[in-house]
């Protein structure tokens, strides 16, 4: 079922029955991403927009009431004009109360739609400083000669072109070549292979959206100058910074039946990213770029499922790290550094011998009600019959920029050569090892 609506906006992003009851509640869980709101203006708000409703209901029924009775009255010889008189008198009136109603849900909307989603109440406050490691696997790599960094052993093996790229484009970018790109597009094929056997629905989504698919995914309005936009474009569009952003906005103003979900989805995207002013010195060769592939995973699913499938998520993406013989560990992230829209996320970070740190090749993320609320994104309860908002969840399944470096700098021999993992060989055409 399509429901159109002008507006995403209205009851949705936070639960505004939840800040109109219980305003502490909300404003401590927000204050464990570092936000401190008073929501003391939004309450009142919400209390006027309740009123005005209410008024307006009114002086429609009175007006319906008057209207109805016209044919009467002209029956029994009576003053009609009369009535016209007090219905015009009354459409003045609801139209005076709709437009301070809509002013009053502008205000509303201003104030909630920058707000971050609340983060689930087992979460640590603060940032990287509380995150968890909560399992390890695999051994970190030893060595028997001094190891290479990827830079340097891509270059000598000649797989990637970063002089090249520079030139045709700028930093933060490279250019695969030869077995460098048999080998990015053996982990892409393996993760799609992985996700096709495990029955998800494979999606090729457009790299331009709108505006809405970034207001859903939470991205917007704060992120927005984080994200590539195009010029002389109207109506205004960017390019997708995650599929992600596309995933999630699938069943945008939809009802779903409960027998549909939970839906999993994943999809093959490159990303770009602006992100202007992170790059760091020490993030180098093709740890952060500006863009980079990533296969990403989605689920719609319901409240009594929402944590099963975040369990199924986990377990995916750190599936598909272990099948390629990587160390690497799973984190849990405190409520800082969860992003904007999510309230939970386990990070799949993997060893780079190099940079001696883990580094995040999987976000898995569940963001609840937040998006779907934004998005009007709901299911049809088969009991009660009643609609209810879909819980959303994804995770990168996965993203390769850094685990193109650790698979080469992990699998490197003295020799200047690289093994291929054992799972990419017959995506490698049965090519081994990667040799100088």
């Amino acid at each position: 079922i399509f429901i159109f609506n002008k507006s995403l906006k209205g009851e949705n992003m936070l639960d505004l029955n939840l800040i109109r009851e219980n305003p502490e509640y909300v404003k401590n869980a927000l204050k464990k991403k570092g936000w401190d709101v008073d929501f003391t203006n939004l309450i009142s708000l919400i209390d006027k927009r309740k009123e005005l409703i209410v008024k307006a209901d009114a002086l429609k029924n009175e007006k319906n009431k008057l209207s109805a009775s016209v044919p009467v009255v002209k029956k029994q010889g009576g003053d009609i004009n009369a009535i016209f008189a007090k219905v015009k008198e009354l459409n003045a009136e609801i139209e005076g109360l709709d437009e301070e109603l809509k002013a009053c849900e502008k205000e509303i909307d201003d104030f909630v739609s920058p707000l971050p989603n609340m983060p689930d109440d087992d979460l640590l406050p603060g940032e990287k400083e509380n995150n968890k490691v909560i399992k390890t696997v695999g051994k970190k790599p030893e060595f028997s000669f001094k190891p290479k960094d990827h830079v340097e052993l891509c270059e000598k093996l000649g797989i990637i072109d970063y002089a090249r790229a520079a030139k045709i484009s700028g930093r933060g970018t490279w250019i695969y070549k030869g077995l460098g790109a048999r080998l990015e597009w053996a982990l892409i094929n393996y993760f799609i292979s992985e996700h096709l056997k495990d029955g998800y629905e494979f999606i090729l989504p457009p790299h331009l959206l709108n505006y809405e698919s970034g207001f859903v995914a939470g991205q917007f309005p704060k992120f927005k100058e984080d994200v590539f936009w195009l010029e002389n474009q109207e109506p205004r569009k960017f390019i997708l910074p995650t599929a992600e952003t596309a995933l999630v906005n699938l069943h945008r103003n939809e009802i779903l039946e409960e027998d549909e979900l939970p839906k999993k989805y994943f999809a093959y995207t490159p990303c770009y990213r602006c992100e202007a002013g992170s790059y760091r010195t020490e993030e180098r060769g093709m740890v952060r770029g500006y863009q980079f592939n990533k296969v990403e995973m989605v689920h719609y699913a319901t409240e009594k499922n929402s944590k099963q499938s975040f369990e199924e998520l986990v377990n995916k993406a750190s599936s598909l790290v272990e099948k390629l013989g990587l160390h690497f560990q799973i984190s849990k992230l405190a409520a800082g550094d969860c992003s904007h829209s999510m309230a939970r996320t386990y990070d799949i970070e993997v060893w780079i011998p190099s940079m001696n740190i883990y580094k995040e090749v999987s976000s898995v993320s569940n963001a609840n009600d937040y998006q779907a609320r934004r998005g009007a994104i709901r299911y049809r309860d088969k009991e009660t019959h009643k609609t209810k908002y879909c819980h959303t969840l994804n995770a990168s399944g996965l993203a390769t920029s850094r685990l193109f470096p650790a698979i080469i700098e992990q699998y490197q021999n003295e020799d200047g050569s690289v093994t291929v993992p054992e799972v990419l060989v017959p995506f490698m055409g049965g090519i081994k090892v990667i040799k100088p």
